[in-house]
């Protein structure tokens, strides 16, 4: 008889390996708990089309409910898993019940980082992980005019270009010097500075925030040179970090991550982790990384079903990565950090173009916008030494 597997986090990482799972041929007891009650559903379309009310919830479910009955996966909705007893083999509920496993997979993701900043419980301000928190935000919108966000990463600007659409006026807040620092080049940068502002977006860079003021609700922003910016609705987008204290507090080794192997195992030989949640070592990029993808998300959940079967595996990846703003489609093959070189092929005032980085003249990322054939291809050289003819024209 097989044992039962268990999966904390029915999000893409956990509703994959119990799909794989059972694909793979596993007849045993396999239970998905969440801690929504949605179906496991996909989160990129949140800061876009489900924002802009392009698709419904359901458009955004990975399967209908009618998949987990058939395959006889019990999801369990709504249920906060608060506790794990290695010793006893059992997950702990916030409801106080436990439940038994064989095999473990934690697939808990990431939380949205907080600003300890004056005002930040304020009403109106918000963060965007879930749907939720797209309710929220959309329903509060509708009565707003001025919305600020502070983070311009993807999903700040991804929001960004939403809101404008809709005709509401947006200001953006950025500590670094320019938007997406910390994944993409000055060109792409640039490029992206661009297009928010001839769009209408007030964009400030290398800008601090003192606080979020106002009664109850947000009102406006007071910024570190003394400025005040109005807002009926804040964003704070500064990014994620791991859902790993249930890991952490179970003696799990964690570091700023589930820590695991290249088959998704933890220190723990019956408990594996997948995902957002998870830090591995890279041999492609020679360190250890945490990927917040959706590429990643199945990819090591497909690993990790496939040794949770007994298959001998070793996970890694090319990662890849994409983001639509306006009639832009940003799409990012490989890790660019460590470059020492980059080649621009095209005109980013045509908005067609490709950055190629290179580290010791081998090729180890690309960022290609509005130019999908130089992404595909990107996904097949990595690694390879730069010449002319290496990716196409864009």
């Amino acid at each position: 008889m097989q044992e039962e597997i268990v999966i904390v986090g029915a999000g893409q990482a956990g509703a994959q390996v119990a799909q794989s799972l059972r694909q793979g041929g596993f007849e045993g007891a396999l239970r998905l708990i969440g801690d929504e009650a949605h179906p496991p559903y996909q989160r990129p379309p949140l800061s876009k089309k489900f924002l802009a009310g392009e698709i419904g919830a359901e458009g955004l479910w990975l399967r209908p409910p009618a998949f987990y009955t058939t395959n006889t996966i019990d999801h369990i909705p709504n249920t906060i898993v608060v506790g794990i007893d290695r010793s006893a083999k059992r997950v702990q509920l916030e409801n106080g019940d436990t439940i038994s496993y064989g095999k473990l997979v934690l697939a808990t993701g990431t939380k949205a980082r907080l600003l300890p900043i004056k005002g930040s419980d304020k009403d109106g301000v918000v963060t965007l992980r879930s749907i939720g928190d797209v309710d929220a935000i959309r329903d509060r919108l509708s009565k707003s005019q001025n919305l600020v966000i502070i983070g311009a990463g993807y999903i700040g600007l991804e929001v960004a270009a939403v809101a404008r659409a809709l005709g509401k006026d947006v200001c953006v807040i950025e500590a670094q010097d320019r938007p997406m620092k910390r994944v993409v080049s000055e060109t792409v940068s640039g490029f992206f500075a661009k297009l928010h502002s001839d769009n209408g977006v007030q964009l400030r860079l290398n800008t601090g925030i003192e606080a979020l003021e106002g009664g109850e609700a947000v009102e406006s922003i007071r910024l570190s040179n003394g400025d005040s910016v109005p807002a009926d609705l804040v964003l704070v987008a500064v990014g994620a970090e791991p859902n790993d204290q249930l890991a952490a507090d179970a003696g799990l080794d964690t570091d700023n991550g589930v820590l695991v192997d290249g088959a998704a195992q933890t220190s723990d030989p019956d408990i594996y982790a997948v995902g957002d949640c998870t830090r591995f070592y890279s041999g492609r990029y020679s360190r250890s990384v945490r990927m917040e993808s959706v590429q990643n998300a199945i990819d090591q959940a497909k690993i990790a079903a496939q040794a949770l079967l007994g298959q001998d595996v070793d996970y890694d990846p090319l990662p890849w990565f994409w983001s639509d703003q306006y009639e832009i489609k940003l799409q990012i093959a490989g890790l660019s950090e460590g470059y020492d070189k980059t080649i621009v092929v095209g005109d980013p005032a045509a908005k067609k173009f490709y950055v190629a980085y290179l580290k010791d003249n081998a090729l180890i990322a690309v960022d290609s916008i509005n130019s999908p054939r130089s992404h595909m291809m990107a996904r097949r050289v990595i690694g390879e030494i730069w010449r002319d003819d290496l990716l196409p024209d864009a």
